[in-house]
């Protein structure tokens, strides 16, 4: 019997796709409509196939109805509805007031086979909400955006995706001179904490209809199971608590730091949002702080899940006018929805751990295995992914200067690294650990390749130099993490010493 000939696929047609706009809308005061202010001359940068995919559009899409224009914020597809949303946070921990999307732009929410998912421009020019901003990206920034969105979901850390990136030679002026950029986002939703502390500090008459409605666009569109519950939004709150401490243990696990914790930064959905200063570790240095422009060091890699902690706290009291009960009962409540989060984070990172060191079973001691190793890490800064990814190749057995290891050489202290792998090898002994199997699991959740602050300076550079394949090459090494890539090993060397001059700042 003939093998069945393939079905063709009709030709991709934007004019087909079913928009459903569900939080645009809702209109006024959620989402103001406004036009993109288009790039002049636009061009494609990169586009990842794998968001594309997830979208269930084909790779070439970019190449149909006016897809260029669409995405660099001129004439939209049929079916659009462009908008920028209305926020507030804590900036720094300071109270900031009214933020809102101020370079950003909702293109609308598309239908996709694993649900809905909103797509957005970043740097689609200026809206009520820039505050006299003026509403772009460039490319320096966009190019980091785009290429660590995409590592990330690569990794296996929630986050918003990125679909596309175009450039202009139209002049920004930052600390210097740059040009301008677009990137497109997608996730199953934009909203963040600070969504809800708008529309709870910004009411008239104590009126809160509006935060009420978006408390249940949340509820009713992400979080249905907590409809049942007997304080829906309590039980919405406590599981945007569970995601955030999941994705906090990913953050802290592989080496992130965000840079810009503030609570507008902190998705409701438990996603990696807003990808302005970070930076994955080099030498490990628990109170590195990526972003220059934090002078106190608030969002140092170490202080990350207590600041989490803090911006859930944040979230909880915007969302007091909305538990039923006396204001006792509404404080346990919410302390209650709020009271699981440490427990739950450190119970995920330590899970994360023991995989990052090839443990099948979870016993006593296993804390202070991975403790004492990160001590000897932050003694002398040894960095942080070569460290985890070389100790995949730990043979049992194999201590000293007699049998070396790669990974004992990057340790000053090789007598403290000894002693440390003795432990270990008794822990491994002790599940019946061999070797190959585990370190086929370790190296399933330590990357071979990360966004190191060095590789995107490259890459930028030739961008703006006008040359983009350095940025598309990255992107595909990037999306392989855990593979060994011997054609590209050199992108997962040692930083060079230039590296260390490398800023990162708020600045975009």
């Amino acid at each position: 019997m003939n093998a069945a000939l393939p079905l063709e696929r009709p030709p991709f047609d934007p004019a087909h796709l079913r928009w459903i706009n569900r939080y645009t809308g809702m209109g006024l005061p959620f989402a103001h409509r406004q036009p993109g202010h288009a790039l002049p001359n636009p061009r494609w940068v990169a586009v990842s196939e794998a968001a594309s995919a997830d979208l269930g559009w084909p790779a070439d899409w970019w190449q149909h109805g006016g897809a260029l224009a669409a995405f660099s914020a001129g004439t939209p597809w049929p079916g659009m509805a462009t908008a920028a949303t209305v926020y507030s946070g804590h900036q720094f921990g300071v109270w900031a007031g009214q933020l809102g999307d101020g370079r950003a732009l909702l293109l609308g929410e598309v239908d996709a086979p694993d649900g809905p998912r909103e797509l957005q421009l970043k740097g689609s020019g200026m809206t009520p909400y820039s505050r006299r901003a003026d509403g772009r990206a460039v490319l320096r920034s966009s190019i980091r955006e785009f290429l660590c969105s995409e590592a990330m979901h690569a990794l296996g850390i929630p986050t918003t995706r990125a679909l596309a990136l175009t450039a202009s030679d139209l002049p920004v002026r930052r600390e210097r001179a740059e040009t301008a950029a677009v990137v497109t986002r997608v996730a199953p939703s934009f909203l963040r904490f600070g969504h809800f502390e708008h529309f709870c500090h910004h009411v008239r008459d104590g009126d809160y209809t509006a935060l009420r409605r978006l408390a249940d666009f949340v509820i009713d569109h992400h979080y249905p199971a907590c409809r049942e519950a007997a304080q829906p939004v309590a039980a919405m709150l406590a599981e945007v608590a569970r995601r955030t401490a999941g994705m906090l243990a990913d953050w802290q696990a592989v080496g992130f730091c965000h840079g810009v914790m503030n609570t507008d930064n902190l998705s409701i959905l438990g996603l990696t949002i807003d990808y302005g200063p970070f930076g994955f570790l080099d030498g490990f240095d628990p109170m590195h702080v990526c972003n220059h422009s934090d002078d106190q060091g608030r969002y140092a890699y170490a202080r990350q899940p207590q600041v989490a902690y803090w911006n859930l706290h944040a979230l909880a009291q915007a969302l007091v006018p909305l538990v039923e009960g006396n204001t006792e009962q509404v404080t346990a409540v919410l302390t209650e929805a709020l009271s699981h989060y440490p427990d739950e984070f450190a119970r995920q990172l330590g899970r994360r751990m023991r995989a990052k060191l090839g443990l099948s079973t979870e016993q006593a001691g296993d804390q202070a295995l991975v403790d004492d190793l990160m001590r000897l890490m932050a003694r002398h800064q040894i960095d942080y992914t070569l460290t985890w990814r070389l100790l995949c190749d730990h043979r049992i057995g194999v201590v000293g200067a007699a049998l070396p290891e790669p990974v004992r050489d990057l340790f000053l202290d090789a007598d403290a690294f000894d002693a440390w792998i003795i432990r270990y090898d008794t822990r491994l002994l002790a599940e019946g650990s061999t070797d190959a199997e585990r370190r086929a699991r370790m190296q399933a959740v330590n990357p071979r390749y990360i966004l190191r602050n060095h590789l995107a300076e490259t890459a930028i550079r030739l961008a703006e130099a006008g040359d983009y394949s350095e940025v598309q090459r990255l992107h595909r090494v990037l999306s392989h993490p855990f593979d060994e890539q011997p054609a590209h090993a050199a992108y997962a060397d040692l930083p060079p010493d230039w590296a260390q001059s490398l800023e990162i700042s708020c600045s975009s």
